[in-house]
């Protein structure tokens, strides 16, 4: 019998960490999985978050167990049916959570900070298991306001890169769309190098036609295997990717982009698009591990 690996989330019990859970208690239910909170107790030392306190308890009882407490309690409150399980963890929180996400199907967690232009920085921890957690990480941005919107609303946006077909990402993304029952975009951004501009209009006109095919073809190369059952738009932008994709991520559900893992390969494994949009996107960003 095939084991059913849980959604991770980690927790620190600041509003963010707990928006992340909101999110990853929905998902879990969507996916039809176990979800696992965890709290590695030295997180407060590097992220400089402060514990969002239970108004019906005394704040000298707000421990690491009930940092857990508080966030298990609220998912039991969004969503009775989801299977939960705690656990504290005597560690520092980069090692521990990518050690746990060796036996989880999603790592979940927020975004660092107490008010709006903190939350525009990543932390340090989050972008430490986008880089280099062994399963698909999502990192939950949004207005510090949401308490967590409901991961079946809106549309997914794939960030479309040049790996070809049968993609983790593209798998990933698509089912994601089809979980939710909405649309998946598929965006591939390209850009004109400088050094092939020209004076002349004509010239120039051509070799943008010449990138913007590229562009297409390497979408329609990424997306070939969809199941037709999935509403796919496909658009390809001139600009930027991390800007083209922050800008797509306003009205999404979800941005899916790759990071690839070179073994044996030290410091941060995260390209520059996806370390961008971690810290523009307007939505939650779902980090796919991809081998190179």
């Amino acid at each position: 019998m095939r084991r059913v690996l849980p959604i991770v989330v980690g927790v620190d019990g600041s509003e963010p960490s707990l928006r992340a859970v909101d999110w990853a208690a929905d998902e879990a239910v969507l996916r039809g999985v176990p979800l696992r909170l965890v709290h590695a107790s030295l997180w407060e030392r590097y992220e400089g978050t402060h514990p969002v306190r239970d108004p019906h308890r005394p704040s000298e009882e707000v421990m690491a167990d009930d940092v857990v407490g508080v966030a298990a309690r609220r998912v039991r409150r969004r969503q009775p049916d989801a299977a939960v399980s705690t656990d504290v963890l005597a560690e520092e929180p980069e090692y521990a959570l990518v050690r746990e996400s060796r036996d989880a199907t999603l790592l979940v967690t927020g975004t660092r900070g107490r008010s709006g232009l903190a939350e525009a920085l990543l932390g340090s921890v989050s972008l430490t298991l986008a880089g280099h957690a062994h399963c698909p990480t999502v990192v939950v941005r949004g207005a510090p306001g949401d308490r967590g919107a409901a991961p079946s609303r809106g549309r997914v946006v794939l960030c479309v890169g040049t790996d070809g077909k049968r993609s983790p990402v593209v798998r990933f993304a698509y089912e994601e769309a089809r979980r939710r029952g909405v649309p998946l975009d598929a965006v591939r951004a390209w850009r004109m190098p400088a050094y092939e501009t020209t004076d002349l209009p004509r010239t120039s006109a051509e070799l943008a036609r010449l990138h913007q095919q590229q562009a297409l073809e390497a979408l329609e190369t990424a997306l070939a295997d969809i199941p037709a059952d999935i509403e796919t738009h496909r658009r390809t932008v001139e600009g930027h990717a991390r800007s083209v994709l922050a800008a797509a991520s306003q009205d999404a559900a979800l941005l899916v982009v790759g990071a690839r893992r070179r073994p044996r390969a030290f410091g941060l494994q995260l390209g520059r698009v996806a370390h961008g949009v971690l810290h523009r996107s307007a939505c939650p960003v779902a980090v796919v591990p991809e081998p190179v």
